[in-house]
């Protein structure tokens, strides 16, 4: 970004060319969400405009979406310089500078206000990403750089073209540019245009209605969701992780969710982990898992922000990665760009702190860290709308038609008693979910062991001060209830096996499986754990994957079993991906702009199965 100007960090023209260009707050009072695209980030003061104006309004909707594309993004002490021009800004400008971060090209989602206002920054070229992303918006900031001269692609009928397809019949538009190409490129493309006064010394703005006297063609992928749901009464099969994050995210779009699960108390199954790592996979070719590893990443951050407590139930503050195969993985570009404040390789300091030594090849994962999975998993179901059921072990799904001739799902246990029933269920019980859907979601599970045990004084010294991955994982230091610290090792994988618990031959092996991994991965710290190693303890579970290992997130068959959702098959990955799945079920489910790139999305989706 270049240096700021006084006309492209005016809040008075982001309130009257944009905010009430656009019949803002006005046009969104009652509404359930409200979506709005920016076609110029800039120094992001359009946003702060809009989400002040949106804190303010007793009428504002209830989730406000802003989605803004930008070719390159400023820097956070750049977003935080300009908004120092206008103090009553301050508060909001902090807080998006905190997530200012890691903006490689693509999606990205950023959190705020306990997830009620959600930033979309999309980071490319604007034609590109308009084409590849299915966004449906009320609202259009025609902005970017004053001079469209030096962009003028932004101003292009094809982008003009690339934005129509995005509003709905009846969007509005606003922007400062006049120019008669322009107006007559938007009434090309279906947009009723008025020029009105502006603000001196402009004489005029532009504001402009999406109303074609066509009917819009939707994008071939519209029919594989179903039309936007309305906020009512909602069963989660499932309490670990996936179920409680979906709760959640559908109790913030106002919907009554009861979540129901066979145990005694939610997080009993693989959510349950004692400790776990949240870290992004890298690979030199930014691989599918790569991306979805850094939005679930993002995702989880933002949340866990406001639900959790540092230093006792997560601990966000970096994780080593020994790359035992000699290669250090990342992306070329990366170290000069905003991929280093993701990952960078590792520093002397750093791998001399693991027992490393200095010609060890290890990354740094700078947004990555430690967390009690069933903590978080608590902070969810915790939140407004949500009613935690226990004891409830739904053996079977039926669909019976209600009186208002809605269907209705009707979860039944073992002996055929109703447990709850609602127009909306999502499946999120694990490998469990196989059998609930029907055999329809060809899930396989996946067996996990770790090996886990107290710390004492001398161990505690010798262990490194971060969490250590590569082949298995070291995950030390980990607070326990009783106000001692323990240290966790594993996991191992052990595909098709979904018997619990383990023999205890079965234990024994996933000891020396666990150990062995650890002598790759912190060769001169093995030998430490010798002593300790017959106090050590076991912790095991079953997970479970898709045939492609990815996530499964969507509706099971919209056409003969409307109301049926999954969202499951998180694998060893869980703590990075659950979070983010949520959103993007919520986010499919209510015709909301998605919360990653849109094919990723697609590499998700139940259809693909």
């Amino acid at each position: 970004m270049t240096e700021a100007t006084d006309e492209l960090t005016d809040s008075t023209q982001a309130r009257e060319v944009f905010l009430q260009g656009c019949g803002l707050p006005e046009d969104w009072a009652g509404q359930a969400q409200w979506r709005i695209l920016e076609t110029g980030f800039g120094f992001g003061l359009n946003f702060l405009v809009t989400w002040a104006a949106w804190r303010a309004d007793p009428q504002r909707p209830q989730l406000l979406h802003f989605i803004a594309l930008e070719a390159g993004p400023a820097a956070a002490d750049d977003v935080l310089r300009v908004a120092a021009r206008h103090p009553e800004l301050a508060e909001l400008a902090q807080a998006l500078a905190a997530q200012y971060w890691g903006l490689l090209p693509g999606v990205h989602r950023l959190f705020f206000d306990e997830g009620r206002v959600l930033l979309t920054l999309a980071i490319g070229d604007a034609q590109t990403l308009l084409r590849a992303q299915d966004w449906t918006v009320d609202s259009v900031y025609l902005d970017g750089c004053f001079n469209p001269a030096c962009n003028p692609e932004l101003w292009s009928l094809a982008s003009f073209k690339a934005v129509a397809r995005c509003c709905r019949r009846g969007a509005r538009l606003a922007t400062w540019n006049v120019a008669r190409p322009v107006r007559e490129a938007l009434t090309q493309c279906g947009f009723s245009v008025a020029k009105v006064p502006g603000i001196p010394p402009a004489r005029d703005t532009l504001q402009a209605t999406f109303d074609p006297h066509w009917q819009p063609r939707k994008p071939a992928s519209a029919s594989a969701t179903p039309a936007p749901a309305k906020a009512g009464q909602c069963v989660v099969i499932g309490a670990g992780l996936a179920g409680a994050a979906v709760a959640a995210s559908l109790a913030r779009r106002g919907w009554q969710v009861q979540v129901l699960d066979q145990a005694a108390q939610p997080a009993a199954g693989a959510s349950g982990l004692p400790a776990g790592l949240f870290c992004p996979h890298i690979s030199p070719d930014d691989s599918v898992i790569s991306r979805l590893s850094r939005s679930g990443i993002r995702v989880l951050m933002a949340q866990a922000q406001n639900l959790l407590q540092a230093g006792q139930d997560w601990q966000p503050e970096g994780v080593l990665e020994h790359r035992v195969d000699g290669r250090l993985g990342l992306p070329a570009h990366w170290p000069d760009g905003p991929g280093s404040d993701w990952s960078h390789p590792a520093s002397t300091a750093q791998l001399q702190a693991a027992g490393l030594a200095p010609e060890a090849i290890a990354c740094w994962h700078v947004r990555a860290g430690w967390l009690r999975p069933a903590q978080l998993v608590a902070a969810l179901l915790a939140q407004p709308g949500i009613v935690w059921r226990g004891g409830a072990n739904v053996a079977h799904l039926h669909a019976t038609e209600a009186v208002n001739g809605n269907l209705q799902w009707q979860m039944l246990d073992a002996d055929g008693h109703l447990l709850a029933q609602a127009p909306l269920v999502v499946l999120a019980a694990g490998f469990a979910s196989r059998a609930l859907s029907g055999e329809r979601l060809p899930l396989r599970p996946l067996r996990g062991q770790i090996s886990w045990a107290v710390q004492d004084a001398a161990l505690e010294a010798a262990l490194p001060p971060f969490p250590v991955n590569g082949e298995g994982n070291l995950v030390s230091h980990i607070p326990l209830d009783d106000g001692r610290r323990a240290w966790h090792l594993g996991s191992t994988f052990e595909r098709g096996i979904d018997t619990l618990p383990p023999t205890a031959e079965e234990r024994a092996q996933a000891h020396a499986a666990n150990r062995q991994r650890l002598s790759g991965l912190l060769p001169t710290l093995a030998p430490t754990f010798d002593a300790y190693w017959p106090e050590v303890q076991a912790w095991a579970a079953v997970r479970c994957t898709a045939p492609d290992r990815l996530p499964v997130v969507g509706p099971l068959d919209s056409a003969s079993l409307p109301g049926l959702w999954a969202c499951t098959a998180m694998g060893a990955r869980g703590l990075s991906l659950s979070l983010l799945c949520a959103e993007l079920l919520a986010a499919r489910l209510h015709n909301e702009p998605l919360p990653l790139d849109a094919k990723l999305a697609q590499a998700l989706a139940v259809e693909r199965l």
